[in-house]
C-alpha cells in the first residue's frame, strides 16, 4: 500500500489553518524566535515522531527540527521527543496537527504494547485488523508494529479471507476448494485464510488444501484448545483466534496455543497518548 501520509500532513494543515492562522498572525512577533520540546505526559510506547517533524517542516522550512527519541521506543513520563526552534509564529501554527498526529500513533503503538505484553511467554504474536481511520491505515499499522504486534493484511488485495457471507454465498466446500486452487494458481504469492465459527467447521477446514490460516471466531478457550489440538503436529494453516478480545482475556486465548490473535481495539479504540509541546527560553 503507497504511504499516503504526505497527503494526510497537506489536509490535516489545510483543516487547521485555512486561510491563516489569526491568532498567531496578530498576537506574535513576525521576528520572534522559540524553541520547543514534544514532552511526554504519560509513560508509553511512541509513534509518528518523524511524520510530527515533517508536519513542523512543512510548514516552515526554515525551523531547525530535531527528533530526539526514534519511533517504537518506550518512554517515561517527561521524555523529549522532538526539539524544534525558529519562527515562533510557525512552531504555533504548526503545534496542533503534529500533536494530533502523534498523540493518536502513539496511542495505538502503546495499548499494542499492552497486549504483547499481556501473551509475553507464548506462541500466539498479536496482529492487527482492517478497522483503522479511514485513510491512516499505513501509519496505524505502522504503530502496531512499533509497539510490538504484527501486521494483518493491509487490505482486501493481499489476502483471501472467506468469511461466512462468502461460504454461504459460494455454496459448498468443493466449489471454494476449487476457487481456492485458481486463486494459487493465478495468484501463489497472496495467502489463503477461512474463517471457521465452530469446531466442525475447523475439522473441515483442515481437511482442505491451500488453506494459510483459519480463523477461529468468537470460540471459547476451550473450543480453541481443541482447533489446536485437531491440528496437532502440523505447521500449517496457522490458527488464529478472533473475536471480542481484550486485555482481560487476551492471556487466557494465547494459552490455547493459537498462532495470532487479532485485536481490532488495537486500532480502533486506541486512547491518546498524552503529549505536549513546551516552550523553552530560546
Amino acid at each position: 500500500m503507497k504511504d499516503n501520509s504526505g497527503l494526510l500532513i497537506e489536509c490535516a494543515l489545510s483543516e487547521d489553518i485555512g486561510g491563516g492562522d489569526v491568532t498567531s498572525l496578530y498576537f506574535i512577533p513576525s521576528d520572534r524566535k522559540a524553541r520547543a520540546f514534544m514532552t511526554v505526559r504519560r509513560e508509553g510506547v511512541v509513534s509518528g515522531v518523524d511524520l510530527a517533524a515533517r508536519v513542523f517542516s512543512r510548514v516552515d522550512p526554515g525551523l531547525e527540527v530535531e527528533v530526539l527519541i526514534p519511533d517504537g521506543s518506550r518512554v517515561s513520563e517527561g521524555a523529549l521527543l522532538l526539539r524544534v526552534e525558529g519562527q515562533a509564529r510557525s512552531i504555533l501554527t504548526a503545534e496542533r496537527t503534529a500533536l494530533n498526529f502523534i498523540q493518536k500513533l502513539s496511542g495505538v503503538a502503546t495499548l499494542t504494547a499492552e497486549y504483547v505484553e499481556a501473551v509475553k511467554g507464548t506462541r500466539a504474536r498479536i496482529l492487527d485488523t482492517r478497522k483503522t481511520t479511514p485513510a491512516y491505515r499505513v501509519l496505524e499499522k505502522q504503530a502496531v508494529v512499533h509497539g510490538g504486534g504484527m501486521n494483518h493484511r493491509m487490505g482486501l488485495y493481499d489476502r483471501v479471507m472467506l468469511k461466512d457471507n462468502h461460504l454461504i454465498a459460494e455454496g459448498g466446500l468443493e466449489a471454494i476448494q476449487a476457487m481456492i486452487r485458481r486463486v494459487k494458481a493465478d495468484k501463489p504469492g497472496i495467502g489463503v485464510e477461512l474463517e471457521a465459527d465452530d469446531i466442525a467447521q475447523v475439522r473441515k477446514f483442515l481437511a482442505m488444501e491451500c488453506v494459510d490460516h483459519i480463523l477461529l471466531d468468537n470460540m471459547s478457550p476451550q473450543e480453541l484448545s481443541e482447533a489446536v489440538e485437531l491440528r496437532g503436529e502440523r505447521v500449517s494453516p496457522m490458527l488464529e483466534a478472533s473475536g471480542g478480545v481484550t486485555l482481560d482475556s487476551v492471556h487466557e486465548i494465547a494459552l490455547t496455543g493459537v498462532d495470532f490473535i487479532s485485536v481490532g481495539a488495537i486500532t480502533h479504540s486506541a486512547p491518546a497518548l498524552d503529549i505536549g509541546l513546551d516552550f523553552t527560553p530560546a
